[in-house]
């Protein structure tokens, strides 16, 4: 589904019982994923609309483990908390970004995890959309500001939240975030331009089979593909 960029916009949106019945379920859905990541010692977080607030019936449980490990033992995880894998993919969006593993607990809940290192701007970009970790996610009515693929700002409210477009606003969404004006002008450019010529696809995506191992097929992927050596080089100075 294509999303437009919205300009102008300045509302605030209130939320009915059955609206905070569904935060109230995908929170708890994701606040299980993180534990049980943190009884292995995994620190995680839950990013995107189920951390600021604004979901709807469709929305996706998003858990970001943004540091490099072991993908095994976050399968590990998964297996003795969840039961069986629903699915298992390699991504890359562009060929100057980092490849990022995401492990399916079912169609609507993923675990997604760098294989190669980030930059700081894909540190952040969790960050710009809304994050949110243990304790505080526990509660579902403690929700995180973040920007959404309208370039809109989603500030929660006691009752609800505020809908403020970034645009004419970056240095201001920059400080309401604490993250660089780089990560708002970066994801301004990316979603502006998405607007305007429609959605631009993944340069990479490589669906594993259930017993497939990442780091296998991971090594494959270098081996064919020589801008990901060069990212990994230029990301080790």
């Amino acid at each position: 589904m294509r999303v437009k960029v919205v300009r102008g916009i300045d509302r605030e949106v209130l939320y009915d019982d059955s609206h905070w019945e569904l935060l109230k379920s995908k929170r708890e859905r994701g606040v299980d994923v993180l534990k049980a990541l943190k009884n292995f010692n995994i620190q995680a977080y839950i990013y995107g609309s189920v951390a600021r607030g604004d979901v709807h019936k469709d929305s996706d449980v998003d858990v970001i483990i943004p540091y490099m490990i072991n993908p095994f033992i976050i399968e590990l995880v998964v297996e003795e908390k969840f039961g069986n894998i629903y699915a298992k993919e390699i991504v890359r969006a562009t060929p100057k970004h980092a490849l990022k593993g995401h492990i399916y607990i079912d169609s609507s809940t993923t675990i997604s995890f760098p294989l190669t290192p980030f930059s700081r701007l894909e540190q952040e970009f969790y960050k710009f959309g809304g994050l949110i970790g243990l304790p505080e996610g526990e509660d579902y009515r403690n929700r995180v500001p973040g920007v959404d693929k309208r370039l809109v700002l989603i500030l929660p409210t006691d009752n609800g939240h505020k809908e403020i477009s970034i645009l004419g606003r970056e240095e201001w969404v920059a400080k309401i975030l604490d993250v660089s004006i780089d990560i708002v002008k970066e994801r301004k450019h990316v979603l502006m331009r998405r607007d305007e010529v429609g959605r631009t696809g993944i340069y990479l995506k490589r669906t594993l089979d259930i017993d497939e191992s990442f780091d296998r097929v991971l090594k494959e992927l270098i081996d064919k593909d020589p801008s990901i050596k060069r990212m990994l080089r230029s990301r080790k100075k």
